[in-house]
């Protein structure tokens, strides 16, 4: 028996995209590192088109093979080169170097190494570029040791070395230091700049670039200038010229193929093009959205692409053209809305560029588009008090969004709360009601009353804040004639409790009833009269979480407080069900089962506990989460249940559980292997779906399935299967052409596949002459053949006597048809 899968924690999507160079390869892909993953996207539709992971640690590098275009090199913290097949997402080769890689370097000068950046061993943040050779071994798996040191004391980040025309040489920055190593007459000369900080800003080196066919090295630097160097053969008759426009750091450089332009970019989102090194000749793509991490040059110079610290990467013509956007998650500075799946497009929801909600699309990795909440542009100056989205919730159906949105002042708070109407034609939201100073202080929480079948008529918002109140906001026809929406939003009740301080607010399934936390205690109040129905305390601590159970547990209530105590509360007899010692940061339930999931934090790991409200002890326990402390867990429902075969993951059937830790890492749980989940996106797809759609494909596919349901109708199920099944044929379709062995080594395991096994064959004859009340003749042997290969195929009787009437006279049919009315039920035993 195959074992059943363990539950891993996978980063499902959201990994930085900035953590390298990306590469374009030969016919218009480009590749990049992402997180665990290097990704290839289509330059032409924006789309991811492979994933391709292996690695055990962040990919800190990606090389096109400089001898053969349709392969790349990708390095990783895990001290492993692959070599890919990048078309078909499949690793070649795995050269296990040992050490962290941080940086990778392929030259075509340089036929069997290649060049990584690793840590210095026995000193701390101290690195080395070394020359690692790829041994042309057989294997899939091999071992690289054989190292040379090139360069000592260098940089980590890849921006901070680059080698100049034909490999000829290597140059590296670090701080005030360059430092140039001529490979053929094994010289190193080292140039430094002032390190003093003058009036005119810090000299400190930020990245390198070489030209391509001049001896020229181009530095940025931290006060924004950068200095072109020439004639650093000698050490002391060097010169250098200087360009500057940049406010702010160089973040990094890129010649042209050419060598007659260099582009260059920082924080200030601007792309700039400087023409035959002059500081006069320079052109100027502004307004990119975030600061400039990497820009990459296409071969043929066509294109090129700017990768930000926003996840994006654009994709920009030669002659300074915006081209095209590839936008991942966003990685803000502070998650405030929390995850929030959105009802209608199953994105998940959270705080985007400043002011700005993105929906992120977990399946491709990529965002669906960005709403503008705040509508006032901001400024990236550190400091500055401004706006900032905080809240967000969904009505059931997603027609109605709430978003808050607060400036920190001095004195008191400026708080916005803006009720959005989804609208049909434009696909979008659209403000409805625009309300100033919904409450007094900060709005710690909010929610609407999720009820599907009457949703307009009974629609309501809650929100609680630190004034000591809870408000009840509901939608009224708006008198006004004048007015452009047919409703509007306005206070319907206020709420409070002792004058303590209002933390959460949620729902019951049915609407019922609403629980509002004060502080360390809890109060429940009727949705419809807003009586106080009852309160449930458990000192000490405040409430952190509360959330009400589901379907069969609805009639519990369970609360987190920040003292490491989780409580369950039964509403019926208004008593503590059972409580657990157990520090939660995070309690999230399952949209469509009873499951709860709690995230907690002990030692510096996070662990996972999944309960349901009546049942005391949990039915599963991750130890161990991660080693990141996660902030915010979301359950997204899934397209259609997944198959699982272990029971104790049976909570993962209708929804998947996501977690943003504080890193901003996006994580989930997965019971599939790293195969099954990257197949779909990656490796073998059939060839009808790979057909494009026009009318010829749609006849042929048309005639196809027509011709499919004939040969099921004539018996042929059982061949078909067998052709399919072979692990021969899978080989032979599915296997790249140039790593195929010789059609010598495979024809024989082709021909052995289609043979029918002699040895079951026997055991039927056996059988045969046990029965002793029928005659036995060519045809019955048929049939025998026929039971044989249907028991192989685990197919039914009655397929098996489809594939009869494909062989035998009328006559013969005539018998069958007595036979058909037997059972034959007893044959599965066999």
């Amino acid at each position: 028996m195959v074992a059943p899968a363990t539950l891993r924690v996978v980063r499902c999507g959201g990994s930085t995209l900035h953590g390298a160079r990306a590469v374009f390869s030969a016919d218009s892909y480009l590749l990049c590192a992402a997180g665990d993953f290097v990704k290839m996207y289509s330059v032409a539709t924006e789309e991811t088109l492979r994933v391709m992971g292996g690695h055990a640690d962040l990919v800190t590098g990606v090389q096109l093979n400089p001898h053969n275009h349709m392969q790349l090199y990708s390095s990783s913290l895990d001290g492993s080169i692959k070599l890919w097949d990048f078309m078909d997402g499949i690793p070649i080769k795995t050269f296990t170097v040992g050490s962290k890689l941080l940086a990778l370097y392929a030259l075509a000068s340089s036929e069997d190494s290649v060049f990584v950046v690793i840590p210095k061993s026995g000193e701390r943040d101290t690195f080395q570029l070394v020359s690692v050779k790829l041994t042309k071994a057989a294997g899939q798996d091999l071992e690289a040791k054989e190292l040379s040191v090139v360069l000592d004391g260098v940089d980590a980040s890849p921006r901070h070395i680059a080698f100049g025309r034909e490999g000829e040489y290597v140059a590296s920055v670090k701080e005030v230091n360059l430092q140039v190593f001529f490979f053929k007459r094994k010289q190193l000369n080292r140039f430094s700049v002032s390190a003093i900080k003058t009036k005119s800003g810090n000299n400190h080196f930020t990245c390198i670039a070489c030209h391509p066919t001049e001896d020229c090295i181009a530095t940025g630097h931290a006060d924004g200038k950068i200095r072109l160097w020439r004639n650093f053969y000698h050490k002391k008759d060097y010169t250098f010229s200087t360009l500057h426009w940049h406010h702010d750091t160089v973040m990094d450089l890129a010649f042209s193929m050419e060598g007659t332009s260099l582009l260059s970019g920082g924080v200030e989102s601007v792309l700039v093009l400087w023409h035959n090194e002059s500081d006069c000749q320079k052109d100027f793509l502004p307004r990119l959205g975030s600061a400039i991490e990497y820009i990459s040059m296409s071969s043929d110079g066509a294109l090129c692409c700017t990768l930000h610290t926003d996840n994006r990467i654009t994709i920009i013509n030669s002659n300074l053209r915006f081209s095209k956007s590839i936008q991942g998650l966003i990685k803000s500075t502070d998650v405030k809305t929390g995850l929030v799946v959105d009802p209608r497009t199953k994105a998940l929801v959270l705080n985007g560029e400043p002011g700005h909600l993105q929906f992120y699309c977990l399946q491709s990795d990529q965002q669906l588009f960005s709403l503008d909440i705040v509508q006032r542009q901001y400024i990236h100056q550190a400091g500055l008090n401004q706006a900032d989205l905080v809240k967000v919730a969904f009505s059931a159906q997603g027609k109605w969004l709430a978003t808050v949105e607060e400036r920190e002042e001095v004195t008191d708070p400026e708080l916005q709360l803006k009720l959005w109407f989804y609208d049909e034609e434009t696909q979008s939201f659209k403000l409805n009601t625009r309300i100033n100073m919904p409450h007094e202080d900060h709005i710690t929480d909010m929610c609407f009353r999720e009820m599907d079948e009457l949703e307009d008529d009974s629609l309501i918002l809650v929100t609680a804040g630190r004034d000591c109140v809870f408000k009840v906001w509901v939608m009224v026809e708006d008198t006004d004639p004048e007015a452009q929406q047919s409703v509007s939003w306005s206070c319907d009740f206020v709420g409070s409790y002792h004058n303590y301080q209002a933390t959460n607010c949620c729902f019951s399934e049915d609407g019922s009833l609403l629980a509002v936390s004060f502080e360390e205690t809890v109060t429940v109040w009727d949705s419809v009269t807003w009586d106080l129905k009852c309160t449930f305390c458990h000192p000490p601590g405040k409430i952190r979480n509360i959330c009400f159970g589901r379907l069969t547990c609805s009639k519990y209530l369970i609360g987190a407080t920040d003292y490491g105590f989780l409580c369950c509360w039964n509403l019926l007899s208004c008593a503590l069900e059972w409580s657990a010692h157990l520090n939660v940061l995070v309690l999230q339930p399952d949209p469509l089962s009873e499951h709860i999931a709690a995230v907690s934090w002990l030692s510096k790991e996070s662990s996972l506990f999944v309960f349901k409200p009546n049942e005391p002890w949990p039915i599963y326990i991750q130890r161990n989460l991660c080693k990141e402390k996660i902030q915010l867990a979301a359950f997204v429902p899934r397209d259609e249940p997944e198959t699982i075969g272990s029971e104790k993951y049976h909570w993962l059937r209708r929804s998947q559980l996501f977690f943003l830790t504080d890193t901003q890492e996006l994580m989930t749980l997965s019971a599939k292997s790293l195969e099954e989940r990257l197949t779909p996106s990656s490796k073998q797809l059939a060839v009808e779906e790979s057909l494009p759609v026009t009318p010829f494909s749609l006849l042929l596919g048309k005639h196809r399935r027509q011709q499919s349901q004939e040969d099921i109708d004539l018996g042929k199920l059982v061949h078909n299967k067998h052709k399919q099944d072979s692990p021969a044929v899978k080989e032979l379709l599915h296997t790249p052409a140039h790593v195929l062995p010789s059609a010598s080594f495979l024809c024989p395991i082709f021909i052995n596949s289609l043979l029918i096994s002699k040895e079951n064959k026997s055991t039927e004859e056996v059988a045969d002459e046990v029965e002793m009340e029928s005659e036995k003749t060519e045809d019955d042997s048929d049939e025998e053949r026929g039971v044989t290969e249907m028991e192989q195929e685990d197919t039914s009787p009655v397929e098996l006597l489809g594939e009869m009437t494909c062989k035998l006279s009328k006559s013969q049919e005539k018998e069958l048809r007595k036979i058909r009315k037997m059972d034959y039920s007893w044959i599965s035993a066999f």
